[in-house]
């Protein structure tokens, strides 16, 4: 009987019609599904960066509105006081006749190894267009 059903052409767009509904039904829902999944993701996206914004300026807001750490201060004041002394001479601070034989040694010896040349400067590298040749297929 059941068979006789749905050979007959009524019973046959019923079917395909409440088969295509509950498609259609259930399609709607997933499209909302995906829609509001992008939609919190952009939200998602937008709130970490204004957080991310927020929290860097309020962390730069809190270090110069609070004391230094002491052991930080004094590691700051140490760098500050080495920088104005190397401005001073030039170079190495406290650099004494010992250090500066080591240092003219081992420039010769790198002299020696790589060919001279002045290594107080950086390189200047030189590089030639190669010479492209074009070739029948």
């Amino acid at each position: 009987m059941a068979k006789a059903s749905l050979s007959s052409p009524h019973s046959h767009d019923a079917l395909r019609s409440s088969t295509f509904g509950s498609l259609a039904q259930s399609v709607k829902p997933k499209m909302a599904l995906h829609r509001l999944f992008q939609l919190s993701s952009l939200l998602r996206s937008a709130v970490s960066l204004t957080l991310r914004r927020n929290i860097g300026l309020s962390a730069v807001v809190f270090n110069k509105a609070k004391e230094l750490d002491p052991v930080q201060k004094l590691f700051l004041d140490k760098i500050r006081d080495y920088n104005s002394k190397s401005k001073a001479a030039g170079g190495i601070v406290e650099a004494g006749p010992a250090y500066q034989k080591n240092m003219s040694e081992e420039v010769t010896k790198l002299q020696r190894l790589f060919g001279g040349g002045d290594f107080t400067k950086f390189p200047e590298f030189k590089f030639t267009e190669p010479k492209l040749e074009e070739t029948a297929k």
